[in-house]
């Protein structure tokens, strides 16, 4: 009973000092609100105040990339010293409070992990998923949330059991191994230097793989005993053998020896160590294996590299040999390669970023180059939109000492800005120089938009040499006639400026206008016969459409006419070979055949043509025909005196008879 009441007394108290200090938290709001939120506002309290259900990681952010950075280190940790600890007892026990420190803050930072791959969100049709419950779902339904709490279980229990010097309990640690290879993932793709860090990586790879080669040869040293060959590690007994550190050091430099097979070792003797040495040569092998092959692939990808950013030297050379080019040019040539290696002039820029989207490469470019193309007087104060596809056309070039960009007289097919060099304007001479263009300085761009009265021609009005290595952007005719054809107002601008320039300079006619509106004229006059061309042209080709398709009709109609009359043919011979056998049987041999009824076929023919409705629409055309023929049509009282007569003439020539045609014969 005088325990609760203590007890009940001391809770009385804690509730009495817990309701004054609430009481001094609301006074102090009153009296002092800026000074009660700075005492309140410490790490703890905005811990306890977090919603950690609204706290969702982006994947692609920053946060993550830096995190899963951090967790190599204990995964590192785990992997090289649990088998330290485990085969040099040594070292184990004479930092174990180090260790066992090390240790847990670990496991701290592995539980840390595995509730922010909880709350890591994943993209979902594009979009970022934040729903924490699906979150939790995907995470503990995945084999990763399995190997996450693998690595995570207290092994360390079993310390009891078999002791503390023995770290070998913790194996599971090194379940984490898909972390690590993500971590390491990621930072190749963000890395400027992904060569480097490959050729690191394996060097990681095989001072971990070495690492643990030499702890098992210690431990098997220990189990054979030290000393007891030459193969064994000497006896530590003796002080030269006997530290830490020879120990360790002589250990890695007999694996090293036998992994990357240079130097001799001892011969074993044992069947123990005759099958720890075949173990390690065909590791050997695969390490000597996995070094050519990342050392080859890293050499070529340099290779390729540089293919892609300069030009093939090689190819040029061979060439220059096969065709015997003269030794100055040949010199020349060789320079300018030099030049671009030595200093890194990359003349390949769109062949590089084609590699990437429009809109990225489109960025890149004028995050380049578009501070240089602002500079040109014409492209000054013109739309960003315009300056970006104009961007995307520059073409860059390098030119040699005493080598001429322009010459006076020559048309003008490209403008050129000088990004790095020093070009001279010299008169025909060679030798006198007018100006000197530097950095910044343009020229040729009024060659390049065909101003109505340049009495130029378009043709360039000065020599420009380039007095050393000038790096230059060209931006040719054509380019820019294809951007200015989107942007009409941008087109009109530009040559508005041309054209002042050219006044300045005193090389612009006063004719030009009226030339440029009879021009408008012309062009107007032009676009309306196109319009025009094309109507007639569509017209045109629906005619054609309809009559293939009546030929098409007609051609079909005419066949189904013929097969017709070869049907009524057919049946008609054999009705006059009937009526051939019935008369003779009925009359005697000796009475004539009667001729064939040939004119029905002709008035069958024509009840399925036009022709016979233009018979008999014209009646009068045929009078002189018609006067004796009484023979009317059955279907229609339509004359049809003319094709009866022909019809009768053909019967007379298949029977043979070639005499005139009486009266009696067309009645009958």
């Amino acid at each position: 009973m005088d325990i609760t009441g203590g007890v009940s007394i001391r809770g009385n108290r804690w509730q009495r000092l817990f309701r004054r200090q609430q009481g001094q938290k609301a006074s102090g709001e009153g009296h002092d609100g800026v000074k009660d939120k700075g005492k309140h506002n410490t790490f703890l309290g905005r811990i306890l105040k977090f919603n950690w259900n609204e706290f969702i990681v982006d994947p692609a952010e920053q946060f993550y990339y830096v995190w899963i950075q951090v967790m190599t280190l204990p995964i590192v940790y785990n992997w090289v010293i649990i088998i330290l600890r485990t085969c040099f007892t040594m070292i184990a026990l004479s930092y174990l409070p180090v260790w066992l420190t090390l240790d847990y803050v670990s496991d701290l930072m592995y539980m840390i992990d595995m509730i922010i791959t909880l709350h890591t969100g994943y993209l979902d049709q594009g979009i970022l998923v934040k729903d924490l419950i699906q979150l939790r779902k995907r995470y503990l339904r995945s084999k990763h949330f399995l190997w996450d709490l693998a690595s995570i279980l207290p092994f360390d229990f079993l310390y009891f059991a078999f002791g503390i010097q023995t770290p070998l309990v913790r194996i599971n640690r090194l379940l984490r191994i898909p972390r690590l290879n993500e971590a390491l993932d990621r930072m190749e793709t963000r890395t400027s230097y992904p060569n480097t860090f490959r050729i690191a990586k394996l060097m990681i790879y095989i001072f971990v793989l070495i690492h643990w080669n030499t702890c098992l040869y210690f431990a098997l040293s220990s189990s054979l005993g030290f000393g007891s060959d030459p193969w064994v590690y000497p006896n530590i007994t003796n002080t030269e053998f006997g530290s830490m550190r020879r120990q360790y050091f002589y250990c890695f430099w007999f694996s090293a020896q036998i992994l990357t097979t240079v130097g001799d070792v001892p011969q074993p003797e044992r069947e123990e160590e005759f099958l720890f040495m075949i173990a390690d040569l065909l590791i050997a092998v695969l390490v000597f294996a996995s070094i050519v092959g990342n050392i080859g692939n890293v050499i070529t990808s340099l290779r390729d590299r540089d293919n892609v950013f300069f030009p093939n030297h090689e190819l040029v050379k061979a060439y220059l040999r096969s065709h015997h080019i003269s030794k100055e040019l040949r010199e020349r040539i060789n320079n300018w390669y030099q030049h671009l290696y030595i200093n890194k002039k990359i003349m390949r820029e769109n062949e590089i970023l084609q590699q990437l989207p429009l809109h990225m490469r489109t960025e890149i470019t004028v995050s380049v180059h578009l501070r240089t193309l602002s500079k040109v007087t014409i492209f000054q104060n013109c739309d960003r939109s315009l300056l970006e596809e104009l961007v995307l056309k520059l073409t860059p070039q390098v030119r040699n000492p005493g080598e001429y960009v322009c010459r006076k007289g020559d048309v003008g097919h490209e403008m050129y800005i000088i990004k790095e060099g020093k070009l001279a304007v010299v008169a025909d001479d060679g030798v006198t120089e007018f100006a000197v263009l530097s950095d910044g300085n343009f020229f040729g761009e009024i060659s390049i938009l065909n101003i109505k009265g340049n009495k130029s021609g378009n043709r360039r009005t000065a020599n420009i040499r380039s007095n050393g290595y000038s790096d230059l952007f060209s931006l040719s005719k054509e380019d820019l006639t294809d951007v200015l054809s989107e942007f009409p107002a941008a087109k009109r601008h530009l040559e508005e400026k041309g054209r002042q320039i050219l006044t300045k300079m005193g090389m612009l006619e006063e004719s030009g206008e009226k030339e440029e509106g009879e021009g408008e004229k012309v062009e107007t006059k032009i676009q309306r016969l196109e319009s025009n061309l094309e109507v007639l042209q569509t017209k045109l080709a629906r005619l054609m459409m309809e009559l293939e398709s009546s030929n098409r009709k007609m051609q079909a109609r005419v066949a189904q006419l013929e097969l017709e009359v070869s049907e009524l043919e057919t049946q008609l011979s054999e009705d006059d070979g009937e009526r051939d056998r019935t008369l003779g049987r009925g009359q005697g041999v000796g009475r004539e055949k009667p001729q064939r009824s040939f004119p029905i076929l002709i008035l069958i023919i024509l009840e399925h043509t036009h022709i016979f409705k233009l018979v008999h629409s014209t009646p009068q055309k045929n009078a002189g025909f018609l006067t004796n023929l009484s023979f009317i049509s059955p279907m229609r009282k339509a004359p049809a005196g003319p094709l009866i007569t022909h019809g009768l003439r053909t019967s007379r020539k298949r029977s043979g008879d070639t005499g005139p045609i009486d009266s009696t014969q067309l009645h009958t």
